[in-house]
């Protein structure tokens, strides 16, 4: 079935948008637990001078999601700083500040739960986006939001533990709402919160490897990443 063809009515409607982002908040406090007090039996790699060495197994795995945690914490925490922000319309006041408190929560989750294993935090770079702009913000964010969907996706083939393959299959639940919400703010009352773009003609969401997603997260990540440890 075609994408054009899948109606958005009663997903993602103005006034039901907070209610529907609001799940993603239960899903990762579902998640809880699982991930408390990991410990995988792969050791942090010592990194070069300016660079972070993710590791390998489910630890690298684990510490990849957390790379891609951190920028996007980062990013809505600089949109609620941004003059956009500011002046956005309350409905989107709200959305901004939801998804701002999730991927807060997504990227304390992950520093907890790999403790002394998780890398250190990242230094990002926000400059090539104009946070005075609607247009600009709206797409970073689609932008980042696809491609954590996509990240995960791709990743969960190679997670070994089956704990930590139901936590990943919660936290991307939680992105894909993410990126539904901001495709229609863009272009409200589309298709495009499911696109053509991302969705295939068997409804199934694109994939992305390790190198495609570092690659286009690298524009905004000036800390070196070193994952050469992980799977391909």
């Amino acid at each position: 079935m075609k994408n054009e063809l899948i109606k958005p009515q009663g997903l993602v409607k103005n006034a039901n948008r907070r209610q529907f982002l609001r799940m993603g908040t239960m899903t990762v406090a579902g998640a809880g637990l699982l991930l408390m007090g990991c410990n995988d039996d792969d050791d942090m790699v010592p990194s070069m001078p300016g660079m972070v060495n993710l590791g390998s197994g489910d630890t690298g795995i684990l510490n990849y999601a957390y790379a891609l945690e951190q920028l996007e914490a980062a990013f809505y925490a600089a949109v609620l700083q941004g003059s956009y922000f500011a002046n956005a319309s309350a409905e989107e006041k709200t959305i901004m500040g939801d998804l701002e408190k999730h991927e807060r929560a997504h990227r304390e989750f992950f520093k907890a739960a790999l403790g002394g294993s998780a890398i250190g935090e990242l230094e990002v770079d926000f400059s090539s986006i104009d946070f005075s702009s609607r247009t600009a913000v709206l797409a970073a964010a689609k932008t980042f939001e696809d491609l954590g969907v996509a990240a995960y996706n791709g990743a969960g083939q190679f997670l070994e533990n089956p704990d930590f393959l139901l936590i990943a299959g919660k936290i991307v639940s939680v992105e894909a709402r993410h990126a539904a919400a901001i495709r229609d703010l863009i272009n409200p009352g589309s298709a495009d919160f499911a696109g053509d773009d991302i969705i295939d003609a068997n409804g199934l969401e694109r994939t992305l490897n390790f190198t495609q997603v570092l690659t286009a997260a690298s524009t905004f990540v000036k800390t070196g990443i070193d994952f050469s440890q992980l799977p391909s």
